[in-house]
């Protein structure tokens, strides 16, 4: 194959170590890739080699140049998630994924990191109602938290309602001591920890306080009609048809509703269909409704999750 070299001349006010990385571990992580010579001198990088390796590879850096010069900054996982786009000529531009600021909460940046991540933000903003479908560690639930703070904050609704099925307090659940807040605590914690980590203490309790932001096992949902709203289920496989039906039809004027679920993880009785696993046959043809399939490759936790989901829905695929 014919041998090639492109060269690429950065901007001097582009400090070549946010795009190379401290002692060069992000060029370190692309020449991994790449089988032919990248040289560095001062702001110029040289690429060698097969033709179609140094498109990829010039595409590579500049995308990532690109992230910065829209005041974004690069990490291992930007980098990582970078070179797998281009590689696998994904349609949407690594670009569009990491500078998507959802929110800004103590110098922290909220955004997505993966295209499927993109794809189902973008589905929040585009829908009515988004229904995002995967495995742990993709960021449903959190993502969609974000989402409705910036909503609230935009004062494009006036409330955020959040709901989980308490499927493992049944019946018990009014048997337990203290407050229906102390009562769903434990299964409504994820939700609480997840806004914590974007509202400070004080704001987040006078919310609470003031109705603004509402945390409230499904079964209390019944009989209400939520207007001007921003409304999560989460943990949503946990629900009947039933209760779906019951959720889906809470929707009021100027809400926007967002369900999040995983199939895999069921914990209703062996004789109760999941509502989630049949939902998007029954509404699939409906308009200004998204659903969204993520999958390991959208898992931003530790390295090992991706695997672990991966090799169980091999597994699932292999008993089936």
């Amino acid at each position: 194959m014919k041998t090639k070299r492109i060269k690429i001349l950065v901007s001097e006010n582009q400090p070549m170590v946010a795009l190379l990385g401290h002692n060069d571990k992000f060029l370190n992580l692309i020449e991994s890739k790449f089988n032919g010579e990248i040289l560095v001198r001062g702001n110029e990088i040289s690429i060698t080699g097969k033709e179609d390796e140094v498109n990829v590879a010039a595409g590579i850096f500049k995308e990532l140049l690109s992230i910065l010069e829209a005041d974004s900054h690069l990490d291992k996982q930007v980098v990582e998630q970078t070179i797998g786009l281009v590689f696998n000529e994904a349609k949407i531009s690594p670009k569009d994924i990491f500078t998507d600021k959802i929110l800004v909460h103590r110098g922290r940046i909220i955004r997505p990191k993966t295209a499927g991540q993109k794809n189902y933000i973008d589905a929040i903003r585009k829908n009515t109602i988004t229904f995002a479908i995967g495995p742990a560690g993709t960021g449903k639930t959190y993502l969609a938290m974000a989402m409705a703070i910036k909503a609230l904050k935009d004062q494009s609704v006036s409330r955020i309602i959040l709901t989980r099925p308490a499927v493992e307090a049944g019946e018990k659940l009014g048997y337990l001591p203290g407050t229906l807040f102390e009562k769903v605590d434990p299964y409504l914690r994820p939700l609480f920890d997840a806004l914590y980590d974007m509202m400070d203490t004080e704001q987040f309790q006078k919310m609470m306080e003031q109705g603004i932001i509402e945390v409230a096992p499904l079964a209390y949902m019944r009989g209400r009609t939520l207007n001007d709203s921003f409304i999560l289920l989460d943990e949503a496989q946990n629900t009947s048809p039933e209760q779906m039906k019951m959720f889906l039809t809470r929707l009021g004027f100027g809400s926007k509703i967002v369900v999040t679920g995983d199939v895999t993880q069921v914990d209703l009785p062996r004789d109760v269909h999941s509502g989630l696993v049949i939902i998007e046959k029954i509404l699939k043809e409906l308009d200004n409704i998204a659903f969204i399939h993520l999958t390991a490759d959208d898992v931003v936790r530790h390295k090992l999750v991706q695997k672990i989901v991966e090799v169980y829905r091999e597994f699932k695929e292999k008993k089936t």
